[in-house]
């Protein structure tokens, strides 16, 4: 087991090296560092001592993977690449192209990211489970037929819909809880409450449809039926056996899913002012900081190769009969 998890941390720091570099030569492939500096100061007129003054300050001066101008180790540390992406590899997140800290960004944003998604995902995974073994259990019958086609309308309805009608039926018809907006302490639980919601429901239709497909197809396996020929009812059956064989898959996405919590919702999280990360990543492309982007890219790839590893270890935990080699 030791062996196997240390296997795949190493294969998790090629895959980030890949991915640290595949992101550094696909942005500065479509944008050169003077393109950046014309975006950042607003416009194509602009002169030509402004766009070197903005490379300067922030260190896009330097060529991009060798400086032929320097010589020994110095031509490939007095680079771009070595200074703004090398450092990601010890999660030195620098400096935005505003000046700003994206570690300290990171920090305080992570928390507003995390009060949305843990919940959002707890209530919705027990919520899914719920609902599907309710379909499973009155399966063949009109209620199994009707939760079915609710499903497929709620995984057919854009999550857009979702957010701007409980915008307007909760807090602009009922005004039970605010339209937008953010705030600490007890006041918090007010200002999530609507997105929380709003989330639960608009992924309930494709995972109650997913883990419905799955009780299903553990119905029809030989150990369901010698426990029903022993005379167990269906419910005991269905929530003792059916269940619980079928935990591996849901396991499977869980906990893979567990760290991206952290990454935040770019919609929910825009469209209801929450300053997490989801918001500050698509701000930052929306302002064409490239810095916070590739940061942002990185801490992304690093917790999703987290994650599946945990998925893999939390294997042996569901199912004692899976062991690593």
């Amino acid at each position: 087991m030791t062996g196997y998890i240390v296997r795949r941390l190493l294969y998790g720091v090629l895959i980030l090296l890949g991915v640290n570099l595949f992101t550094f030569v696909l942005f500065f492939a479509v944008n050169t560092p003077d393109d950046m500096a014309r975006l950042a100061i607003g416009g194509q007129r602009v002169s030509a001592d402004a766009v070197e003054k903005w490379k300067v300050e922030r260190g896009y001066d330097k060529p991009l993977f060798l400086n032929v101008k320097q010589e020994g180790v110095k031509k490939y540390t007095e680079t771009i690449f070595y200074q703004r992406s090398v450092p990601l590899l010890t999660f030195d997140f620098g400096a935005s192209d505003e000046g700003r800290d994206i570690g300290r960004e990171i920090k305080a944003r992570m928390w507003p990211s995390l009060a949305l998604a843990v919940p959002t995902f707890v209530l919705g995974l027990a919520l899914s489970i719920a609902f599907s073994l309710m379909l499973v259990f009155f399966r063949t019958t009109a209620l199994d037929f009707w939760g079915v086609v609710a499903c497929v309308v709620m995984l057919s309805i854009s999550s857009l819909f979702y957010i701007i009608a409980g915008q307007w039926l909760f807090s602009k018809i009922l005004r039970l809880v605010p339209y937008s907006g953010f705030a600490g302490g007890w006041d918090t639980l007010k200002f999530l409450a609507l997105p929380i919601i709003v989330a639960v429901i608009a992924g309930l239709g494709s995972e109650a449809r997913f883990l419905r497909s799955l009780f299903l197809e553990e119905i029809g396996k030989d150990y369901v039926r010698t426990a029903r020929a022993k005379g167990l009812s269906e419910r005991v059956v269905l929530f003792k056996h059916v269940l619980r064989n079928a935990l591996l898959p849901i396991l499977t996405g869980a906990v893979a899913s567990l760290p991206l919590l952290f990454m935040g919702s770019l919609i929910s999280e825009s469209f209801f002012g929450i300053p997490g990360l989801g918001s500050y990543t698509l701000d930052a492309l929306s302002g064409q900081d490239f810095s916070i982007v590739r940061a942002m890219v990185f801490l992304g790839s690093s917790l999703y190769i987290v994650g599946l590893i945990m998925a893999d270890i939390s294997y042996t935990l569901a199912d004692p009969r899976v062991r690593f080699e």
